[in-house]
């Protein structure tokens, strides 16, 4: 097992009607005005969005409004709210929502302290050095960006969507309350669970060291999400299987289960934001067509491994085995397995080999994900 240091700063609120208590939270920090961030009006019309501004109001904080943000969130939504930050005494971010939400959160965050392109981070161009206090209520369960130091942004000119990575980002405090997340379509839920899954396996199956209590910690919550994710198909108000499936995520990307682990890389997610920043697929769609063409491509570098997880997972012999039982699986529950479900065609292949292997470059990967293997992982995924 590795060393490591570990400190997730981030205080986790999870039940039933936490988010009625956010203004005592956030009013504990000394915060008092808010750039209250989310996507859809849908919080407005179901009353979240009423409950949560009392909840402020009765703690003395004020808040501006700051709505729109989509799935696959943009740097130009971000450089709006970051413009609203810096003008109207702003001093802390209240993201209600799923991840997209939250990750433009932690990047206006970041971008309040710097005067210049906020987009320098995602380059690695400058470190973050100080950020806004981020706040969240959870409404969708996928990325963990609840409980880590992460966020995933578009750049709409460049095509790129690229990360940071800061201890400054981590939220102060996240509302986890598996009622708030009943009303997610089946399709999201799905992708959920496809992205909760691409969390757990990329260190899995990549790193050069891998603590056996961490394949455990690991393969434990696949198992969670495969099972709850079946249960909730067919029965979304369930709240105790809705709050294992929450818990899960978090958990598949909170730190954890990357502690004593060498030498892992992130393939899958790198492969799928140039899905998503080409096409603008659901992230989780994307990456379950992503998985089972880079597992059948990569297995023979760590087929052990692979071999572990047909047999943990499914109960199977092989490598190849288990790597066809998660495509069968997600095939099962509905989420694409094909890029002719997202609507990307052959033709499209060359674009997005080029504009992965610059990723794949960007993040010291370009040995390994050359575009003659990058064409060999897409063309397997027609």
């Amino acid at each position: 097992m590795e060393d490591f240091s570990y400190c997730n700063p981030t205080q986790v609120e999870f039940g039933k009607d936490k988010e009625k208590k956010i203004g005592e939270y956030i009013n504990s920090k000394d915060v008092k005005k808010v750039l209250l961030c989310y996507g859809s009006e849908r919080i407005k019309k179901d009353g979240l969005f009423d409950t949560v501004v009392n909840s402020l109001k009765e703690n003395g904080i004020d808040y501006i409004d700051f709505g729109g943000i989509i799935s696959n969130p943009t740097l130009s939504k971000v450089n709006e709210g970051i413009k609203i930050t810096k003008e109207s005494s702003i001093d802390s971010i209240l993201a209600i929502g799923g991840g997209s939400v939250l990750d433009s959160a932690k990047a206006i965050a970041a971008g309040t302290f710097y005067d210049g392109d906020v987009w320098d981070f995602f380059i690695k161009k400058e470190v973050i050095k100080k950020a806004l206090p981020v706040f969240d209520i959870m409404t969708l369960a996928a990325t963990g960006s609840e409980m880590n130091c992460f966020a995933v942004i578009t750049n709409e000119e460049t095509k790129e969507k690229y990360s940071i990575f800061s201890s400054h980002v981590y939220p102060k405090v996240s509302v986890i309350n598996p009622l708030l997340m009943q009303s997610i379509s089946k399709e999201y839920l799905v992708y959920s669970a496809a992205d909760i899954i691409a969390h757990s396996i990329e260190g899995y199956f990549t790193a050069s060291s891998q603590p056996a209590f961490l394949n455990r910690q690991i393969e434990s919550i696949i198992k969670t999400v495969i099972d709850t994710t079946e249960v909730l198909i067919n029965n979304p108000k369930d709240y105790e299987t809705r709050g294992e499936f929450a818990w899960a995520a978090t958990n598949a990307l909170n730190g954890t289960t990357f502690l004593g682990t060498a030498g892992y890389t992130f393939p899958n997610h790198m492969i799928e934001h140039t899905l998503s920043a080409l096409h603008n697929v659901p992230h989780g769609a994307g990456l379950s067509v992503v998985m089972p063409a880079w597992m059948k491509w990569y297995y023979k570098r760590n087929e052990n491994q692979f071999t572990r997880f047909a047999k943990e997972i499914f109960g199977l012999s092989t490598a190849s085995e288990g790597i066809e039982a998660l495509e069968n699986w997600f095939n099962k529950i509905g989420t694409p397995t094909k890029l002719s479900q997202l609507n990307i065609k052959e033709s499209d292949l060359e674009k997005i080999v080029e504009n992965t292997n610059k990723s794949a470059e960007h993040f010291g990967l370009g040995d390994i994900y050359t575009k003659e293997a990058l064409n060999k992982i897409m063309s397997s995924a027609l």
